[in-house]
């Protein structure tokens, strides 16, 4: 892991989204203290936590945690597993009723007693979570704070994760490898390919301008066809097509995200449909080209009852992006 390099600002969320492998829980130990960098400099609110003869402790770095597998002590009831990381500078009564603030903050008053095994998957991850605010910390870190619940609760979970570390007013880094999650919680995204920042910018304009064929790919369904770049257009199949940069001229790929690719039904269209997949909401039509080329189209639900063997014109909606070919 090389080349790491991350600001944010009070407040903000960022998602560091990568592949299994890539770096992103190394990157969670070496900003909480559990490892140290071979190089480089960490500041956390203003405060150098590592650098040349710096290095800051775990407990002295005001970073709340909260781990893949929640990591709650099984012997300790809720009231005692929120209590934990609370700074011992709180007399007993101020640390119970911290415990009982951020309980309430999480969505869970009146649980102090009980113990983990007795609550669900996801209490148990808004204790983790509480137990990671409680002592009001500069940085709070979640490492796939989602993976463990069941596909149903995770869209209800997150967003109730979200709206509470927004109430708290943290100042949030979690680890993910799922790119609709990411695309939907974080203010800015980071994505880390073989160890290294490939990009970091806002999830529409990472999901709209990707800095290269790789980012594109990473970041769901993408459509590539080849093209000739000159004067801000781009000659392919499927028409000349305005580009979002003037760059050079020459032999590109077109990268088309399935959203910009709308069908029309028609006789003697230029493609034909080869599959669908409906899904309620959206559908994924799969058309191809006269050339052999096979592309995928993002449709609304209703937009049409397409189906294999049919003929369909293409339209491109706005501004594509274009890569040099390799």
């Amino acid at each position: 892991m090389a080349g790491v390099n991350l600001a944010l600002r009070e407040g903000q969320f960022l998602a560091l989204l990568g592949p299994s492998g890539c770096g992103k829980t190394s990157t969670l130990r070496l900003l909480a203290g559990f490892e140290a960098p071979d190089s480089g400099t960490i500041t956390i609110g203003g405060q150098t936590v590592f650098g040349p003869n710096v290095f800051v402790p775990p407990e002295r770095r005001s970073v709340g945690m909260v781990f893949q597998e929640y990591a709650l002590f099984p012997h300790l009831n809720v009231a005692d597993n929120v209590a934990y990381g609370i700074s011992k500078g709180m007399n007993k009564t101020e640390k119970k009723q911290r415990v009982r603030d951020v309980l309430e903050l999480v969505g869970l008053p009146g649980v102090e007693q009980r113990m983990p095994f007795e609550l669900s998957g996801g209490q148990q991850q808004r204790v983790a979570l509480a137990r990671a605010l409680a002592p009001n910390p500069q940085l709070v870190l979640l490492d796939e704070p989602f993976s463990n619940l069941d596909a149903g609760l995770r869209t209800q979970i997150r967003a109730e994760v979200r709206q509470i570390l927004r109430r708290a007013g943290a100042t949030v880094i979690f680890v993910t490898h799922d790119q609709e999650e990411a695309l939907s919680l974080a203010d800015e995204i980071a994505v880390m390919l073989h160890g290294r920042l490939a990009q970091t910018d806002n999830p529409q304009r990472l999901y709209e301008r990707p800095v290269n064929r790789h980012v594109a790919e990473f970041l769901g369904h993408t459509n590539f066809v080849p093209g000739q770049r000159h004067s801000g257009f781009v000659d392919c199949e499927l028409g000349r097509l305005p580009t979002l940069d003037s760059g050079g001229n020459g032999p590109v790929e077109v990268m088309l995200r399935p959203e910009a690719i709308e069908l029309t039904p028609n006789g003697d269209g230029a493609a034909e449909v080869v599959d669908r997949e409906f899904f309620g909401h959206d559908q994924l039509v799969t058309v191809r080209l006269a050339s052999g080329a096979v592309l995928h189209s993002r449709l609304l639900g209703l937009s049409g009852d397409f189906r294999p063997g049919q003929r369909v014109s293409l339209q491109i909606q706005g501004r594509v992006m274009v890569y040099p070919t390799p």
